[in-house]
């Protein structure tokens, strides 16, 4: 009964979806691409295939880029699979794209209907299906198990907060969650919180992000830019919405001290760009834009005012952390719980954090104690500790060191789910 009036709500909101994607669209087209796929309407035919589909579900462009190295064990394990890619977000869908083989397929995760659910896996009869770290659906997972298609949670990761929102929902969570026919957890403490929901946790395995290599070309060329400029540079790497405000007022107030750093925005969300542009040109300081630079780098501009360069780029964060001495960590300064420092450790950026990170906990604290990141209590606090740090070049080269060993140690966990998951699942499942 609970489910039945969750998926009433859900059919009832589902024009406000379409208004919605039709207006994010504006900034980012890829949102008003194939919006009948998340209603269960497809234009693309599935032909028959010699071996098993898999399904893998990755909302955002982080999870895809994660999941490029299980897609990646999976082919060498299953080497008749078809990749079936699901994505949430328009930057996640672009950065699938680059995982498709001949005969693979792509399409907008399902809207979470009873009737959309069926139409998704009547269309293309996945016989396994992914989910990556914390998409569990309701009916998603109901059609599933009524359908007999395993499903199963991997990288599986849930904070305190999503736990307690979790138990607040319970109702509705607990089913969805013990439903699924197996979850492998990052942690021992996301197992935990997971099992507390009624999962079938089988295992912890690791994070997938630490298996996820950075691009070679972009941190060499990020490193050779950083060699030719005389400041050391300072990242605010994926910022949000209230941060760049937050650190444009301390710069304005410490202008001359700023002087001796140049900064490096970076915005988490792209359709950001334009406005942070604009709210660093209000703030009095000059704007020099990454779009503009080409493969020549930063210009030198002869301007009285303080420049803010603006990384307003897609998937060249390895490139922006070559460039940097240190970075500061996003989300971390307001209590939006951080983003992820795995990508910094991997290209040996020092990362200064704030104190709100519990959507990544484990892997902050973890980096706190290898030495790979610091911890401070606001930002204010960030901008002079990752401006003095870019002086001290011993202590800087000890945290370069200490992020890379961070990083290093922690992999392998995409061959460890790619086991588990053909040996435990798909054996005598897939197979046609």
């Amino acid at each position: 009964m609970i489910r039945w009036f969750y998926s009433c709500l859900m059919w009832l909101v589902q024009p406000l979806l379409k208004r919605k994607l039709m207006r994010r669209s504006v900034m980012e087209p890829g949102y008003g691409q194939y919006i009948d796929e998340r209603f269960g309407r497809y234009a693309q035919s599935v032909s028959a295939h010699a071996g098993p589909t898999v399904w893998l579900h990755t909302v955002s462009l982080g999870e895809t880029r994660a999941a490029a190295v299980l897609v990646t064990a999976l082919r060498q394990q299953l080497p008749q699979m078809r990749l079936l890619l699901t994505h949430g977000t328009a930057t996640g869908r672009a950065e699938g794209l680059k995982l498709l083989q001949t005969g693979d397929l792509q399409a907008w995760q399902p809207w979470d209907t009873p009737a959309v659910v069926q139409r998704f896996l009547n269309h293309f009869k996945p016989d396994l299906g992914i989910l990556m770290e914390t998409e569990v659906w309701p009916n998603l997972v109901h059609g599933c198990q009524r359908l007999c298609v395993p499903l199963v949670l991997v990288n599986a990761r849930l904070s305190e907060k999503s736990l307690r929102q979790a138990q607040r929902l319970g109702w509705l969570a607990r089913p969805a969650f013990a439903a699924l026919t197996a979850v492998w957890a990052q942690t021992p403490q996301d197992a935990q919180r997971l099992q507390s929901l009624g999962a079938k946790v089988q295992g912890v395995l690791g994070n997938l992000k630490f298996d996820v290599v950075p691009n070679a070309s972009q941190l060499a060329l990020g490193q050779q830019w950083r060699a030719q400029l005389s400041l050391p540079v300072v990242l605010f790497a994926s910022s949000r919405e209230g941060e760049e405000l937050a650190l444009l007022q301390l710069l304005g107030l410490a202008s001359r001290d700023a002087a001796k750093v140049q900064w490096l925005i970076v915005p988490r969300h792209p359709q950001r760009f334009d406005a942070v542009a604009v709210l660093i040109e209000s703030h009095g300081f000059a704007v020099q834009r990454r779009s503009a630079w080409g493969q020549g780098g930063p210009a030198a501009v002869a301007d009285e005012k303080l420049q803010i360069w603006l990384g307003d780029s897609l998937g060249e964060m390895a490139l922006y952390y070559g460039l940097a001495d240190a970075a500061l960590l996003g989300g971390s300064f307001e209590p939006l719980g951080g983003q992820n420092l795995i990508e910094a450790a991997a290209c040996g950026c020092p990362v200064v954090m704030g104190p709100h990170t519990f959507n990544f906990l484990e892997a902050a604290e973890q980096a706190l104690a290898a030495g790979a990141a610091l911890r401070v209590a606001d930002l204010a606090q960030a901008v002079a500790v990752a401006s003095t740090l870019c002086f001290d070049s011993h202590r800087l080269e000890i945290v370069r060191l200490a992020a890379n060993r961070f990083a290093q140690s922690h992999q392998g966990a995409a061959q460890r789910l790619a086991g588990v998951v053909v040996r435990e699942i798909s054996h005598g499942t897939l197979q046609k």
